[in-house]
């Protein structure tokens, strides 16, 4: 068998070449959403033959796909490593919220993506969404159960819903970015927002962080205050 040619830096020329037309694929669909990008459009970002696409990837769905398992995969590893470990959950929440709004940092179309083609369109319904999204509420959901047990949050909070208003919390924060409520550019505004998401998060799950509520019970309706009055 031939020996598989190398690129600069000793990476295989294979994986170079995907490489580049995955971050190709990336760009363009930021930029035109998953209806608008072509192939072709793919392959000129790249600065590849048309058909070379098609040798890593048979479709679109597929180009797709791939861009999320790569980026994703990279993002739960480092949510793992801020959710595990013994401290606080004070620290892991801002941990955790410093990975998310540091992978738009680096990456802002990127996480356009993510959020826009799979997130919340049906071009993204060819993507385990709920198994993948379910592995880093698992994660965020086994920090709080933990720092539950330690007497770090508040009486009665649900660990599972605690885990899904962080992620909302997260991701709404990046929408704000990613759909220009806020300068992508100002990275001071970048930092205000993601220290702004932890610590509104924090002031409602930390014990002694904000007055302990009592069990919530349906309101009254008037007209049955009144008829109680009459009685």
């Amino acid at each position: 068998m031939g020996q598989t040619g190398k690129a600069v830096g000793g990476e295989p020329r294979e994986a170079e070449r995907r490489r580049t037309i995955l971050r190709a694929a990336i760009d363009v669909f930021a930029e035109k959403g998953y209806h608008g990008c072509r192939i072709a459009d793919v392959a000129q970002q790249a600065g590849v033959a048309y058909g070379l696409v098609y040798h890593y990837f048979k479709n679109k769905d597929e180009l797709l796909r791939s861009v999320f398992e790569v980026g994703w995969s990279g993002f739960v590893a480092r949510i793992r490593e801020a959710a595990d470990g013994e401290r606080p959950v004070a620290e892991k929440i801002r941990q955790v919220c410093e990975v998310a709004f540091e992978a738009y940092r680096v990456d802002p179309r990127g996480v356009r993506v993510i959020i826009f083609e799979i997130a919340r369109s049906p071009a993204g319904d060819g993507v385990n969404r709920r198994a993948s999204f379910d592995e880093v509420i698992g994660l965020c959901e086994a920090m709080f159960e933990r720092a539950r047990s330690l007497g770090e949050l508040r009486e009665g909070l649900e660990p599972k819903l605690a885990a899904l208003m962080l992620f909302g919390a997260v991701e709404y924060g990046l929408t704000g970015f990613v759909i220009g409520m806020f300068d992508a550019n100002d990275e001071e505004g970048l930092r205000r927002v993601k220290q702004q998401v932890a610590e509104s998060l924090l002031g409602g799950v930390l014990r002694g962080a904000a007055p302990e509520e009592k069990t919530w019970k349906p309101a009254r309706s008037a007209a049955k205050s009144r008829a109680d009055k009459r009685t």
